[in-house]
């Protein structure tokens, strides 16, 4: 996939991981295959998706790297194991990638979304209290992340409506 964009568009600005996979279940009752099914999908992709691009954009030393992480990034949670060491993992990757890629001119961000998202299946209640994020705003948020001076980087941020609980 990323050969091909590259060929019809040239090598990225801005890429965005943006991976969630879950099977819930507790450490009793996940199986391996689930476990490694959920990891693979958030931290290996995030690995692999963020080695291939940054490779192209180290070249030109310039380029933007962001991790949708979520809630599960910063604490685990009963019957969500897969969720937290997929997210957990994938924050760790965007660290560590941040403080190796930085000084050699690429911005990598881990963004974590707490709350849930607006979507058609949310109803007109959610949009009237604000109580889900809107993803024209969260998308907003990403392209300032990419617009930011060099001298000021974020490293990570988090996004959450305002009658989310943390």
């Amino acid at each position: 996939m990323l050969n091909r964009l590259i060929e019809e568009m040239g090598v990225p600005d801005l890429v965005v991981y943006n991976v969630e996979h879950f099977i819930p279940g507790t450490i009793l009752d996940i199986e391996t295959p689930a476990f490694e099914e959920c990891w693979r999908a958030m931290a290996l992709g995030g690995f692999i998706v963020g080695r291939e691009v940054a490779r192209l954009m180290l070249p030109r030393g310039s380029g933007t790297i962001i991790y949708t992480g979520a809630t599960g990034a910063m604490r685990g949670r009963a019957e969500y194991i897969n969720m937290a060491v997929g997210k957990f993992g994938v924050r760790a990757l965007a660290q560590s990638m941040a403080r190796d890629l930085g000084p050699r001119g690429i911005h990598v961000a881990h963004v974590i979304l707490d709350g849930g998202i607006l979507s058609t299946r949310s109803g007109d209640a959610a949009r009237d209290r604000l109580s889900s994020m809107f993803p024209e705003h969260i998308a907003e948020t990403y392209y300032q992340l990419h617009l930011q001076h060099r001298s000021t980087w974020t490293q990570e941020i988090d996004l959450r409506p305002w009658v989310e609980k943390f």
